[in-house]
């Protein structure tokens, strides 16, 4: 078990820029569509089984949430995008806020952008892609849900992911990820490792 991260723990809510814990230190964010796991992929990153609240309704993450793995590092939280079940003038007050956070946070250091390996890349996930190209944010995606595919298919679709970003001009790394059988869990650690500087305990 990498240590590190099982220390991690909740620190703040916020809803508006002021709101947020100074912009200093380290900090990777984790954004995707609402179905795409993203609680349950900051649990088994974390090995904690509820530190990022899950739901089998969409978008219940409506703030951004920043948890501290350790001093002056951290893993924030982004209010998932695409839920039908929110009015659509609050999804474009959050779809604002997220971009503001991603274009003027000192301290983000990179962004983990979960997609169902089902359905990758879909437009609101280029959208967002592109955001953080202009913002020259580094982007590491996670291809989630991996254990509803076998093997061989699952390598398929990161590789036809991989074609298509290249095509599109996006520099995204790219990796599959299942949080229920631990699939790509050391792989996305050692990358957290190498963006937040730390060393496990």
């Amino acid at each position: 078990m990498h240590s590190l991260y099982q220390n991690t723990r909740f620190l703040t809510g916020a809803t508006s820029l002021k709101g947020m814990p100074e912009d200093t230190g380290r900090e990777v964010a984790f954004a995707g569509r609402s179905n795409a796991g993203k609680s349950s992929a900051l649990n088994r990153i974390c090995h904690q089984k509820s530190l990022a609240r899950t739901s089998k309704t969409p978008g219940r993450t409506q703030q951004i949430n920043f948890f501290q793995v350790a001093d002056g590092r951290y893993l924030v939280d982004l209010p998932g995008y695409g839920f039908a079940r929110v009015p659509g003038g609050l999804q474009r007050e959050w779809g604002a806020f997220i971009g503001r956070y991603l274009q003027h946070r000192r301290s983000l250091v990179g962004l983990i952008v979960l997609m169902d390996i089902r359905r990758p890349l879909t437009s609101l996930d280029e959208q967002l892609l592109d955001l953080c190209a202009q913002a020259c944010i580094p982007v590491h995606i996670l291809l989630t849900k991996a254990d509803k595919l076998s093997r061989s298919a699952s390598l398929a679709a990161l590789r036809e992911l991989k074609k298509q970003l290249q095509a599109r001009g996006y520099s995204a790394s790219a990796q599959c990820f299942s949080a229920t059988r631990g699939t790509g869990l050391e792989e996305v650690q050692e990358l957290l490792d190498r963006w937040l500087e730390a060393e496990s305990a």
